[in-house]
């Protein structure tokens, strides 16, 4: 399954547009750690986590694993455990994925900077909730909750995202549509 992303937050799958939050730093050729941008890419959807506490297990033909209060993810560049799930507490620079706002209740991990770690070159690259408003991410691809679960539910092993920096000319996915609404998948 080929999922596309472009500028400014279209996603598409399936011959149908959503809305979806990307970066703050936009779409990057060249990303690196703290730049706020989302990598250009094909990128494999690697894992999804999901807080048990507020939902059951996503259905999906991807891995699926139950988040702990104790889950992070390192974003030390310099650390030997960078762009790696990690327990707290974690003596370096990491992100908490038992968040109290939502946005990680639903994470898939794309296959970014993973095989091999790049020291630098951005971590913690993830599908996941969209704020309210689709504020940008950090470097992340954000979509609604009902979008994203219901993106998962086509999903299976072998999925991938293909992060592109703008449309290709007979695209309709920037155009406003049905782009956003959800359930209708």
């Amino acid at each position: 399954m080929e999922i596309n992303v472009w500028a400014p937050g279209a996603l598409s799958w399936k011959g149908k547009s959503f809305r979806c939050a990307i970066g703050r730093g936009g779409i990057a050729a060249n990303k690196v750690e703290g730049d706020g941008a989302t990598p250009v890419g094909v990128l494999p959807l690697r894992q999804v986590f999901y807080r048990p506490d507020r939902l059951g297990a996503p259905e999906t033909g991807l891995a699926v694993r139950a988040l702990e209060p104790d889950d992070g993810w390192c974003d030390e560049p310099t650390h030997s455990a960078y762009n790696r799930l990690i327990k707290t507490p974690f003596n370096a620079g990491h992100e908490r994925l038992w968040r109290d706002d939502g946005i990680y209740d639903v994470i898939v991990v794309l296959g970014y900077n993973d095989d091999p770690v790049a020291s630098g070159k951005g971590s913690a690259i993830f599908l996941h909730v969209a704020k309210q408003g689709y504020e940008p991410t950090q470097g992340c691809v954000a979509l609604t909750r009902a979008d994203l679960l219901a993106l998962l539910k086509e999903c299976a092993q072998g999925a991938r995202m293909n992060i592109l920096t703008q449309a290709p000319p007979d695209s309709h996915a920037g155009h406003a549509g049905h782009a956003g609404q959800t359930g209708s998948i």
